[in-house]
């Protein structure tokens, strides 16, 4: 009898772990699943497209005189494979009578001398010292988080199911002295 016992408690102890585990399984699933999702989206990211749009992006931008004549320079903050892909995109190119030079920029800078100036997902959270920083200035400001065509981006870049698409801020775009052509503005969603 005392056998019995001891094999019954045993199996109702494992009957629980089981139980107990199977209940974090089932609490953890939504959490794994949404990392999953994530890192997909970051593995089919292809940065070959953006710096195509970013490159002809720079055709639709009216910049002020001063910035019309020197380097176009596009500006990266962060580690991002998107800067080779500009380099490679923009190599021996020119927007007007500008050579295109594509330069590394940190968070931290002092100052952004740029034309445009793109923001990697994972700088996010530098974006509104930056827009502090260049407000008033000609300096196109792209990033690629969802929300933060509100929060101070010119152009963001969105994935909507599984395609690249813009936000476009006219109004920050307008705040910096630029201007932006209507068939640019055609497409991407405006936010305002």
């Amino acid at each position: 009898m005392t056998t019995v016992k001891i094999v019954l408690s045993h199996r109702v102890k494992i009957l629980q772990l089981k139980c107990n585990l199977l209940s974090t399984i089932l609490l953890l699933a939504p959490f794994i699943l949404v990392l999953e999702n994530e890192f997909a989206v970051a593995q089919t990211i292809d940065y070959s497209v953006h710096a195509n749009i970013i490159y002809h992006i720079a055709k639709y931008i009216d910049w002020p005189a001063d910035k019309k004549s020197g380097d176009f320079v596009i500006g990266v903050i962060g580690e991002t494979p998107l800067f080779e892909e500009l380099r490679n995109a923009t190599l021996n190119k020119k927007t007007g009578n500008q050579n295109i030079i594509i330069k590394n920029f940190s968070c931290t800078q002092s100052a952004y001398n740029c034309q445009i100036l793109f923001i990697d997902d994972d700088e996010s959270g530098c974006l509104k010292r930056i827009v502090l920083m260049t407000t008033a200035t000609p300096v196109l400001i792209i990033t690629e988080r969802p929300g933060l065509a509100l929060k101070g981006s010119c152009i963001n870049f969105i994935i909507v199911n599984d395609k690249l698409k813009l936000e476009i801020n006219k109004s920050n775009i307008e705040s910096r002295k630029l201007k932006i052509a209507n068939e640019l503005l055609g497409l991407g969603t405006l936010i305002q």
